[in-house]
This record gives structure tokens, sequence and C-alpha cells, in this order.
């Protein structure tokens, strides 16, 4: 059996002859996959553009944010000038507070301050100066225990808020100064004792503090140590007694509230009136310091206060030493 061979042209025309064929124009093709007619359909060129959320090229280049010019170089530098300014004056106010809260007392300062003890406000204590030559009177080269000092320097000045003492300014007082201050039976004793152990000078000092207190300060210088000391015995075994008592006073006891005073070379002993000693109350002491015999003498209203009296006499040991 002889096969036929088909030319290209011919088996396209058979795989055609094998489809279906469509009658009618693409128009009526179209329209039979449609529901309706023709004319309920809108033409291509009648359909509505679809929208878009996005913005047209020209839109969208006018809404684009456009970079904020750079601050110019003068403005930049007065910013700067500004803030430094600032940041001066802000140290500055903190510093000046700072050295104002530190310059204060403390008790000048809100939430530090203390209460205060009652002490006396003194001034700066200096030694005198010495005639040239001189030793101290503890020091080596005075085995003699001599004040070379002037002794009206060595009396404690007043505290601060004081009255002085018109007939006691801190001067040559004399003797009878110091007796006024003793009963009047012992006044002749003492003055015919003083003039045996070659008393040399007498200086006193009387002021009344803020408080009340009435203080009296006598410094007596004999010609020697042992004259001196002589004398203070005496004074204490009269005292020990109940003799030779401050006037006012008619009981005494032992103060042990100068106990703790040490100053080389000087010795302190303290009294208080005992007893029923009505409305004022009296404290004194006695400071022996190489040829010079000290007495301190303090009355208050009520009673005298033991921080002011030990103070007071602290700082003339001191100042005797």
């Amino acid at each position: 059996m002889t096969e036929q061979t088909q030319t290209p042209e011919q088996a396209g025309t058979t795989e055609q002859a094998e489809t279906p064929e469509r009658t009618g124009t693409p128009e009526q093709v179209g329209t039979t996959e449609q529901t309706g007619t023709p004319e309920s359909l809108p033409a291509p060129e009648q359909l509505p553009a679809p929208e878009s959320s996005l913005p047209a090229p020209e839109q969208a280049r006018t809404e684009t944010v456009e970079p904020k010019p750079r601050r110019s170089r003068k403005a930049l530098l007065l910013g700067i000038a500004r803030w430094t300014a600032a940041v001066l004056v802000c140290g500055g106010v903190g510093a000046g507070t700072a050295m104002g809260i530190t310059a204060l007392d403390r008790s000048d300062v809100p939430g530090l301050a203390t209460a205060s003890d009652g002490r006396w406000e003194y001034p700066e204590l200096t030694l005198p100066a010495l005639p040239e030559g001189s030793p101290r009177p503890f020091s080596d080269g005075n085995d003699g225990e001599i004040h070379h000092a002037d002794l009206r320097r060595l009396l404690l000045p007043a505290p601060a808020g004081a009255t002085a003492d018109p007939k006691l300014k801190g001067g040559w007082a004399g003797l009878d100064s110091y007796l006024a201050l003793l009963k009047e039976k012992d006044r002749a004793p003492v003055k015919e004792y003083a003039a045996e152990s070659a008393l040399r000078h007498v200086a006193a000092r009387g002021w009344t503090a803020p408080d009340g207190t009435t203080t009296r300060i006598h410094l007596l210088r004999f010609s020697s140590v042992a004259y001196a000391e002589a004398f203070k015995d005496e004074t204490m075994r009269e005292v020990s007694q109940f003799e030779r008592l401050p006037l006012g006073v008619d009981a005494s006891k032992i103060d042990m509230s100068t106990k703790d005073i040490v100053v080389p070379g000087v010795s302190a002993y303290a009294y208080t009136e005992d007893g029923e000693y009505g409305t004022e109350q009296t404290r004194w002491a006695y400071i022996a310091a190489g040829d010079t015999f000290g007495v301190i003498t303090q009355t208050r209203k009520g009673e005298v206060l033991t921080v002011p009296f030990q103070q007071t006499v602290a700082l003339q040991a001191q100042l005797l030493g």
C-alpha cells in the first residue's frame, strides 16, 4: 500500500477542517458570550479610566517635602554664644551660692544650726610682747617662773556684748579692789599678809555679760614664786574652814568643773557657793601661775552657769601659762 504524503500546507488544511467553525463576525462571536444586546455595553472608548491612588507625576513632584535650608555660619555662632553665656551665668550663680554657704557660720545655715551651749564669744587671744631677752615664765631660762610681761596685758578681755565695769577697766587696780570682794572681817588680815609677802602689782578687769553674769578678775603678782605659793596656801586653808569666803557667801564646796583644765605650770582650784544662797549664786576660782596669783569671781541671779565659768577659768589660765 502506497503511503500518501502531505505537504505542510495540506496538513494545516486538515487541522483546520477538524476545528469547529465559528460562524459570524468577531463582534457577533463576542456577543454570544455576553448577556444582553450590544447596545447595553459601553464602547471601549466610553469606559471610565481606572482610578489610581498614586498622584500624577506632576502632583508627586509638587507634594515632595523639600529639605530645610542649612543655617548660616553666623546664626550657628550666635546660638553657640547664647548657650555659652547661659552656662557661664548658671555656673557663676552656683559658685556664688556655694561660696556664700561656705562663708557662713554653721549656726547661720538653715538646717545645720546647733543649739548654743551658753559659752561666751571671746576675742582672739594673743600673748603680749616680752622685754628683749626675757623668757616666758615656764620656759627654759626662767627657773624662777617670773612673768616679765606687763601684767595688765595678761588679763582676759571681756567677751562680746559685755558691759565693762567702770571701776575695773583692765588697768592697775590696787589691793583694795580685791579686798572689796571679801567680807569685812577678812580684809584686814589679808591686807597685812599681802604687805608681808611683798605684793608688787594688782591688775583687774570686770564686766557683766548679756546673760546677767558679773565677772571680776584680779591678778596679784608677788616678788617671788614662794610668796605667791604661800598666799595661795593661806587662802585655800581659810576657805576650807569656811573663812575668807567671797562677800555674801556663807558655805562653799569644791567645784569639779575645772578639773580637766591642763596648762603647763598652772594650777586651778574652783569653788561653788553651797546651801541656801538667796537670789544670787557665786562661783570663784584661784589660779596659781608662778609669781602670780589669779582670782576669778562670778555672780549671777539664780545660779552661775557652768560653761561660761569653766571657759573663763581655762582662758585666763592659758594667758598666765
